[in-house]
């Protein structure tokens, strides 16, 4: 739902209309899970993604329900609105704190007293005139489970986040190859990371969420990491329908899951890798030559690198055949 523009002027000046609004109404969405997520890590074998992400696409869910309150406000009271659900540059967690909604915590996310760290966040911009509420105060105290527990030390101080370093950005919003200092404490997550938020106190407080669509799927809930490895395009797309997994793309998600594959210590695995070498994304492949060298013999290693990299033209590809634990 865009602004109910009603001039000539506005429609020539988008920009117009923001000088205009008098509330920001947030609102948080409970999604939190039923079991503590970071059990998930311990079974090498199987992928571990974000409890976010195993069911359906949150910005589709609240985006509507959004939609809907907006539009009720437009038409009872006559106001122009503009709803946004992590979708534009929009600082919604500075915004749901000062609504009164929590406060963020030291992992640079939303803390919520009722409901620990587990909560989606939205917005509706507005040209209604509404009392503010009062800002939610900081409970963190000296509190540091965060900091501490975050594999890739992406927290350089309280409060503040290196994203580069971030797990969820590095196998999320990073497109390119993961650096190799991150690629071990990555461990088995193959879409996000939830260690910062599972290990917050306040979550004691919180209950699992009763909306059927953030329930996890099945298939997302700790998948093989064998069966992920071997996804095509087509697959890849039906698996993650509907899921915001489906965003990064095949390319990326599958050398996630082959780091994961690496980090597994499951020789078995090797033979799902090996099958990657081939693979027709550059980035695939070079992941595929990591954690090969990760689960195989030095000689059984340096027999694949004799058969593969003579015929490789990329590269990142053959840097990672030359740059490896098991190269002399």
């Amino acid at each position: 739902m865009g602004w109910m523009q009603t001039t000539a002027e506005r429609r020539a000046d988008p920009k117009a209309l923001w000088s205009e609004v008098k509330s920001v109404i947030a609102l948080g969405v409970n999604y939190a899970p039923a079991g503590e997520p970071m059990e998930a890590l311990a079974h090498k074998e199987r992928g571990t993604i974000s409890v976010y992400a195993q069911g359906a696409d949150y910005h589709d869910v609240i985006k509507r329900r959004l939609k809907r309150l907006a539009g009720w406000i437009a038409e009872t009271y006559g106001a122009e609105v503009k709803v946004f659900v992590d979708t534009a540059p929009v600082m919604e967690k500075p915004l749901a704190h000062a609504s009164g909604i929590g406060w963020q915590g030291k992992h640079t996310n939303l803390v919520s007293r009722e409901y620990g760290s587990w909560l989606f966040l939205g917005s509706i911009f507005t040209t209604l005139d509404l009392e503010p509420d009062a800002a939610e105060a900081d409970h963190c105290g000296t509190c540091r489970n965060c900091l501490d527990i975050c594999p890739t030390k992406a927290f350089p101080a309280p409060y503040r986040i290196d994203a580069r370093r971030c797990i969820s950005y590095l196998t999320i919003e990073h497109k390119g190859h993961i650096a190799r200092e991150f690629r071990q404490p990555i461990g088995n997550r193959i879409y996000g990371c939830d260690d910062c938020l599972s290990v917050c106190p306040w979550n004691k407080f919180a209950s699992q969420t009763q909306e059927l669509a953030f329930q996890p799927r099945a298939e997302l809930s700790s998948p093989r990491l064998a069966d992920l490895a071997a996804l095509d395009d087509a697959a890849f797309r039906d698996i993650f329908r509907g899921s915001p997994v489906k965003r990064i793309g095949r390319d990326r998600f599958v050398r996630n899951v082959l780091i994961a594959v690496g980090n597994s210590g499951d020789a078995a695995l090797a033979s799902v890798a090996e099958a990657r070498l081939a693979d027709e994304s550059p980035l695939v492949r070079a992941i595929a030559i990591w954690a090969l060298s990760k689960l195989l013999p030095k000689e059984v290693f340096e027999k694949l690198k004799q058969r593969y990299a003579a015929l490789e033209t990329d590269a990142a590809v053959l840097e990672e055949w030359k740059n490896n634990p098991l190269s002399p």
